[in-house]
């Protein structure tokens, strides 16, 4: 029997690694996502999923996610969704608890961990008893668990490599009031495009905004990186690949040690030659086995839109 799942999660990154896990459990179904508290509560509310794996330590005030969500469906619904809450730290564990959550995830979501809560999500599936108690299991969790820190996002020097030989100052990514209460820069499955994330380069008063849309792709270069537009351009920011993974997010996503790929730049995979190309370009980018599960993702992603395979 298959059971369909909603991720809401503010982090591109770790939704893109909660559905690689669930995509090794045929039973699991995935319906869509949303980076915050207004689009998942309609997404449940439209698509009635089983299992909803939700987020209560978000990175991003503005997204309110947070286990007032569950309160919030029972004005609704009569039958609640099984809520698998995922969080960066064990901290809210016991609150979790009080609202009768199937389980709670320190993140990333892991296939062990999975496994067991689908086999008693199973075991309980049709009985009108209360789910088999499992505070054991989340006090041994509160204990076990490690606390995973979420990166702060500071701001990168730059130095744009264009015809005028220009040197630049600190790019910071931002954006406007409306957005930042209301739209997130991330791209829910399934949902409505929200607007585009806008990257300020600025220099000694000099503002360039950029559309987070026009970046190809970003490639590592020593402890700098270098970002290529869709215009042929490249900047040079003097910050780590890894800077970049952790503070982008939908649709950038890390496809191996020395490159963050734009998915919607995607125009062909080729798994046996571990390559994807650029679109309107002759760029191949290289992907490694350590990215295997993104790479799905990205397959997934694509395949999950308006799509037909021939």
């Amino acid at each position: 029997m298959k059971h369909n799942y909603i991720v809401i999660d503010d982090d591109y990154n770790s939704v893109v690694k909660t559905r690689s896990v669930a995509a090794g459990f045929q039973n699991l179904h995935f319906v869509a996502s949303a980076a915050n508290y207004d689009d998942g509560l309609d997404l449940i509310l439209q698509h009635l999923p089983d299992i909803v794996f939700l987020e209560i330590s978000p990175g991003k005030s503005h997204s309110r996610l947070s286990l007032h969500l569950i309160n919030e469906l029972h004005r609704y619904l009569k039958k609640i969704p099984k809520i698998i809450v995922t969080s960066k730290d064990n901290e809210l564990a016991l609150e979790a608890l009080r609202y009768e959550v199937l389980d709670y995830f320190v993140k990333p979501v892991n296939a062990r961990d999975l496994r067991r809560t689908m086999l008693r999500f199973e075991k309980n599936l049709g009985t009108a008893a209360t789910p088999e108690p499992h505070s054991e299991n989340l006090a041994q969790k509160i204990v076990d668990s490690p606390i995973i820190e979420l990166p702060v996002v500071i701001e990168v020097p730059v130095q744009e490599t264009i015809a005028s030989g220009e040197t630049v100052g600190p790019m910071v990514a931002y954006e406007t009031a409306e957005a930042r209460e209301e739209n997130p820069p991330f791209v829910a499955y399934g949902t409505q495009q929200e607007k585009p994330l806008i990257i300020c380069v600025k220099s000694y008063g000099d503002y360039r905004f950029i559309d987070a849309t026009e970046i190809c792709y970003l490639q590592a270069d020593n402890n700098s990186t270098d970002i290529h537009l869709n215009n042929g351009e490249m900047i040079t920011a003097f910050k780590t690949l890894k800077h970049f993974e952790n503070v982008l997010t939908s649709p950038f996503v890390r496809i191996h040690n020395s490159y963050i790929v734009n998915i919607d730049y995607v125009s062909r995979i080729h798994t046996g030659n571990a390559v994807c190309y650029i679109k309107n370009t002759t760029t191949k980018l290289p992907f490694s086995k350590s990215y295997k599960e993104n790479v799905d993702a990205i397959l997934n992603s694509i395949s999950n839109g308006n799509y037909l395979e021939i």
